[in-house]
């Protein structure tokens, strides 16, 4: 089967679309498909041409051009997506919602195709009903939701979506890399994201006044890059806490096991809506406990005093409280670390995901237009 996939984000960039995006289409590839990736160009200088596992990956300056309002690079990018398409002549095209759905939309007469929608983030309140987005909701033949919170949201927004789409919760394989044992003392705190505000991590920073003052050894990690990351480094240094405080900078996802194994815990404590919380279930896959909020799609990776705790978002000393419970609570920690590892190997099954994606093709195919 031809499938044209269609995300904002792909590999070489880094976050969870991309290597979720990337571990599928490699497992549906083994399968028997065949694939072609249209995505954006994003910070890093990637040719419009390149390769990944064998598939064909080409870039377009989908958010810059529309950004920009730059109308002579939004019809170039119509044309070029346009004549990949009907080069190609898909059996499905898999969007991976996001800006790219106002061009699909201008190319949806050239070879017509099944189309089916993963959503992988919850959707923008300001979006109207008259809106590009909600036109391909409302045509696509199915939709995927990532997570419950996902297609909850969806269906609040678009009830009539509700015959056409169904849950595949993401996962990912479970790592060569073996679990350490879990060490609490001294304490390893370990966030990692993207540095944005919305990801909480100024909480975090915050909740370790207390913990220092209670546990004077403990250090917290702070993987990742993004806008806010100066902004988090003079406020650990305002708050006097810097010592107590690494910021070692982007992590390349292979190395991201690593860094989890050498954790006491992870720690997200996200102010928005998260629609899944990939870094929750790669802790949990090394068997490392979390302490997450209570926002999104959390809430099913992370089942509270079973794998970990939840907090309220923005509660900075409800956070330090559910890092000291299980600090001092070594037998609990390495229970619940255990459980979510067993967790993760069951609900969130790899080859469990990859067959229900495989299945929906044949059948989205297979079915009458």
């Amino acid at each position: 089967m031809r499938v044209l996939y269609i995300s904002d984000f792909f590999l070489p960039d880094i976050g969870g679309v991309e290597v979720i995006s990337g571990q599928l289409l490699s497992a549906l590839k083994r399968m028997g498909h065949q694939f072609v990736v249209a995505t954006s160009h994003q910070s890093l200088k990637l040719p419009d041409r390149t390769d990944y596992d064998g598939i064909e990956v080409h870039r377009f300056q989908f958010r810059r051009s529309l950004a920009g309002r730059d109308l002579k690079s939004m019809k170039e990018i119509v044309e070029r997506l346009g004549a990949l398409k009907g080069g190609f002549k898909p059996d499905l095209v898999h969007i991976a919602c996001g800006v790219n759905a106002f061009f699909m939309e201008r190319t949806r007469s050239i070879h017509p195709a099944k189309t089916l929608v993963t959503l992988h983030g919850m959707l923008d309140p300001v979006v109207t009903r008259e809106g590009v987005l909600s036109r391909m909701l409302t045509s696509a033949d199915w939709i995927v939701a990532v997570s419950a919170a996902v297609m909850n949201d969806l269906h609040r927004g678009f009830p009539e979506t509700i015959d056409h789409s169904s849950l595949i919760l993401n996962a990912l394989g479970m790592p060569a890399l073996a679990p350490a044992p879990l060490v609490l003392d001294p304490p390893r705190l370990l966030c990692v994201g993207r540095l944005v505000r919305e990801k909480g991590f100024d909480v975090a920073i915050r909740a370790m006044i207390p913990l220092v003052a209670r546990f004077p050894a403990a250090r917290m990690i702070v993987a990742g890059d993004g806008i806010a990351r100066l902004e988090l480094e003079e406020l650990a240094r305002q708050l006097g806490i810097a010592d107590a405080i690494e910021f070692c900078g982007w992590v390349a996802p292979e190395r991201v096991g690593a860094l989890i194994n050498g954790a006491s815990m992870v720690i997200m404590p996200s102010r928005w809506q998260e629609p899944f919380g990939l870094v929750a279930l790669e802790a949990a896959q090394m068997a490392r406990p979390v302490v997450a909020t209570r926002q999104g799609g959390l809430p099913e990776i992370v089942n509270d005093g079973e794998t970990g705790l939840l907090v309220d978002a923005d509660d900075s000393d409800g956070l330090a409280q559910a890092i000291a419970r299980l600090l001092e609570r070594p037998q609990a920690a390495r229970r619940m670390g255990e459980a979510a590892r067993e967790r993760a190997r069951d609900k969130f099954s790899w080859d469990g995901f990859a067959n229900a994606y495989d299945e929906l093709y044949r059948r989205l195919v297979a079915s009458e237009k």
